[in-house]
């Protein structure tokens, strides 16, 4: 089975908060969901840094890669 995407781990995890912001989920269940929650959302998370760290990185015309933040620093 395919990975899911960011977009898809980010609906299923509004799903699981709408869900239990309800409170119409037996407790079992709930805690279920809770701890899916949690699970996700480290997912989002861990993608984000990601994507932000790949975002602060200048790529040179040699091809080497340079943190953005040290650019002009020198």
């Amino acid at each position: 089975m395919a990975e899911k995407t960011f977009e898809e781990n980010l609906v299923e995890l509004e799903k699981i908060v709408n869900q239990l912001e309800k409170g119409d989920v037996p407790l079992e269940e709930a805690i279920a969901q809770f701890e899916t929650g949690v699970k996700l959302s480290k997912q989002l998370q861990n993608t984000l840094q990601n994507a932000q760290q790949s975002l602060t990185k200048i790529v040179a015309e040699d091809g080497t890669m340079t943190d953005f933040s040290a650019e002009g620093q020198a």
